[in-house]
C-alpha cells in the first residue's frame, strides 16, 4: 500500500502531469506536421523535381525474386532514402516550431514586471524604527 501511495504522489506532481500533457500535445502536433509535409510540401517539391514522390525514392540493393507466374518469392532489398528525406523535413519543421514557441515564451518572461519588494517582517520593521529613533537623538 505504501508503494501505491508513493506512486500516486509522484504521478500527481505538477511536473509529471505537465510533462504528460506536453507529450500528448506534442504527439498530436507531430501528426499535423507529418500531414503538412507529406500531403502539402512534398508533392509541391516533387512536382518541381520532375514529379517524383519522395517516399518512392529508393536504391534497389537486390532485385525481388519472382516465380514463373510472377509472384514474389523474395521481396527486393531497398535503401529507402526518400522516406528519410521526408522524415528529416518533418523533424526540421517541428524543431523550428518549438524554437519559435520557446523564443516567444522567453520574450514574454522578459516583459514580466518585477514584483514589488515584500514588506519586511514585523521584527525587522521594529528594529529599523528603533534604529532611526536612536539616530535622531
Amino acid at each position: 500500500m505504501k508503494m501505491i501511495k508513493e506512486f500516486k504522489e509522484f504521478a500527481m506532481r505538477g511536473n509529471v502531469v505537465d510533462m504528460a500533457v506536453g507529450i500528448i500535445i506534442g504527439g498530436a502536433f507531430g501528426k499535423i506536421v507529418t500531414s503538412v509535409v507529406g500531403d502539402l510540401l512534398m508533392p509541391v517539391i516533387g512536382f518541381f523535381l520532375g514529379g517524383a514522390s519522395f517516399v518512392d525514392l529508393k536504391i534497389t540493393l537486390k532485385e525481388a525474386v519472382l516465380d514463373p507466374a510472377g509472384q514474389i518469392i523474395t521481396p527486393a532489398s531497398t535503401l529507402n532514402y526518400g522516406n528519410f528525406i521526408q522524415v528529416t523535413v518533418d523533424f526540421l519543421i517541428i524543431a523550428f516550431a518549438i524554437f519559435l514557441m520557446i523564443k516567444a515564451m522567453n520574450k514574454m518572461k522578459k516583459k514580466e514586471v518585477p514584483a514589488a519588494p515584500a514588506a519586511p517582517p514585523a521584527d525587522i520593521a521594529l528594529l529599523t524604527e528603533i534604529r532611526d529613533l536612536l539616530k535622531n537623538k
